[in-house]
């Protein structure tokens, strides 16, 4: 028997998020030793533009990167992988990498559409009203967040632009071509935000020239990617070494086919108990999405796919979520007279106000939240209603307010947000039973639903166990497994992730009286739905 010791070996997740990038150091047990983050700048514009910069990402990436190896205390050496996560954003570079403008700004750093920059809901519903065959593979319509109705914009208001773009990346891509010049795609990105067949392996070109972007087809795909691989997959021979030397790691480390920021998520949560076709993952985060694995491929109207391996290799995913969460909390509280002060007490303690909230909600009415709301009813769709409605000219409606101005009423106004986001978490949920797919739990992550007064509340709402894992950072963890898978340390995605996820806690939801409250506050939420969808042109 050998005495040999065996050396510690590391991988690193990274996650870029709307706000900021992320990295995380793992231990092959997925216990996190040291993160790091730095924060990215968002740029808007009016007609509903929002952009970033690549260039800039990168920097922050490799600084979050740098940070969290010195904080781990370990070194390079120890390093053996690295997974990348990010917003399914569109990136466009031109020869040579550089990045083009995508935007009125004609500034080239802009080069970036970010996933929530609406500018193309005309070329979307353009696209819906074509109706080619591959809508069956978005939930029947496509949605302005994805790839192919934003191409269509710069084609159409850019034509400079988009002639002399060399690559359009969806941005976890990117990260994966500037860390090892490897042009592979993930099926997560291109399958779920750009009409890729993963099941049949090829791109539809009839797709392209019918709405607009026959050229794509013309010229082989190449710009919008020719190989195409499974998340955790090995990229060329690993990190470069010019991407090396910025990261502080060595060349050759082993480095993934990457993930939507959301879809990490549920690989870093779904695994534990019957597994990702009995857990639902639910990330809520600025927005939130929900996914669903089924070994069969489930047809939900207005709920994104069934997409093949996008997330989970080898199981079929749905995909719901709401455009703004997180954000349409924030946007709920700006509104009211007492956020101001509110702010500034939240300040003071060093929470932020959401937090401050949740406390004081929970200090006024235990586990009978429920009572604070009476007749205060919240639909939080202030970007519209990406499932089960697939409505992007959804807006936020609001019934019961009265004219108190106190940081009560601030609290109470809190409640019923959280309890709309929640029913709409449920209205998903349903959209799917009806189409043959019951999930038993929801899983929860994402820096909005992290306390557990904010979990119950969501719980109660959607009518379902919610649970919690163990993870701090379950999206980093996310992208630290596929990490792992590339360098060799686990088989594969469901072996790591099962190894990896464990439950921290279950929140039950409420019966009997609380129940039938919520089942009737559920019916007022999607009454005032179509009420909004009637007075909308008024």
């Amino acid at each position: 028997m050998s005495d040999e010791v065996q050396t510690p070996r590391y991988v690193i997740g990274v996650d870029v998020g709307t706000g900021s990038a992320r990295a995380g150091v793992f231990d092959l047990g997925g216990r996190m030793l040291a993160s790091a983050k730095r924060d990215i700048s968002l740029y808007r514009e009016v007609g509903s533009i929002v952009e970033q910069s690549s260039n800039e990402i990168w920097r922050a990436v490799c600084e979050a990167v740098r940070q969290s190896i010195s904080d781990a205390g370990v070194t390079p050496e120890a390093i053996v992988g690295l997974g990348f996560d990010a917003t399914c954003s569109l990136v466009v570079l031109g020869d040579q990498g550089k990045p083009l403008p995508v935007g009125p700004s004609e500034d080239p750093e802009r080069n970036i559409i970010v996933w929530m920059d609406h500018r193309a809901v005309s070329q979307a519903e353009r696209i819906n009203a074509f109706g080619h065959a591959v809508l069956r593979y978005v939930g029947g319509r496509i949605s302005p967040e994805m790839e192919t109705p934003k191409l269509l914009w710069l084609k159409e208001n850019r034509p400079d632009v988009f002639d002399a773009a060399w690559q359009f990346f969806d941005l976890a891509d990117f990260l994966t071509w500037r860390a090892t010049g490897d042009l592979s795609r993930s099926t997560c990105t291109v399958t779920c935000k750009w009409t890729y067949l993963a099941h049949e392996q090829r791109w539809d070109p009839t797709y392209f020239e019918e709405i607009g972007l026959g050229s794509l087809a013309k010229e082989g795909f190449a710009r919008i990617g020719q190989t195409i691989v499974e998340p955790g997959s090995a990229l060329g021979g690993g990190l470069t070494s010019v991407a090396a030397a910025e990261l502080g790691l060595l060349p050759g480390t082993a480095v993934a086919a990457g993930l939507i920021d959301a879809h990490a998520g549920g690989i870093g949560t779904v695994g534990f108990g019957g597994g990702p076709t009995a857990n639902l993952g639910y990330v809520f985060g600025t927005s939130s999405c929900t996914m669903t694995s089924t070994v069969e491929p489930a047809f939900v109207q207005g709920v994104w796919g069934p997409y093949y391996s996008a997330m989970v290799p080898g199981l079929w995913l749905n995909e719901g979520g709401q455009s703004a969460a997180g954000a349409a909390i924030e946007q709920l509280l700006s509104f009211h007279p007492a956020a101001a002060e509110a702010t500034g007490i939240a300040k003071d303690k060093g929470q932020p106000l959401p937090v401050m909230l949740a406390d004081l909600a929970a200090d006024a009415a235990g586990d009978d939240a429920i009572s604070l709301v009476t007749g205060l009813h919240v639909v939080p769709e202030f970007l519209g209603n990406r499932a089960p409605l697939a409505d992007p000219h959804a807006r936020a409606l609001i019934a019961g307010l009265d004219m108190e101005r106190d940081i009560d009423s601030l609290v109470r106004l809190y409640v019923a947000g959280l309890y709309g986001i929640g029913y709409g978490l449920r209205q998903i949920i349903d959209a799917q039973a009806e189409a043959g797919v019951e999930i038993d739990t929801v899983v929860i992550s994402g820096g909005a639903g992290q306390q557990d007064f904010v979990r119950q509340l969501l719980a109660d709402a959607c009518g379902k166990p919610l649970v919690a894992t163990s993870a701090d950072e379950p999206v980093l963890l996310g992208a630290a497994i596929l990490g792992a898978v590339a360098s060799g340390s686990y088989r594969d995605v469901r072996e790591a992730m099962s190894m990896l996820t464990m439950v921290d806690g279950t929140f039950t939801p409420a019966a009997g009286a609380t129940a039938d409250i919520h089942r009737k506050r559920y019916d007022a939420f999607k009454l005032l739905q179509l009420l909004g969808q009637q007075v909308r042109d008024c």
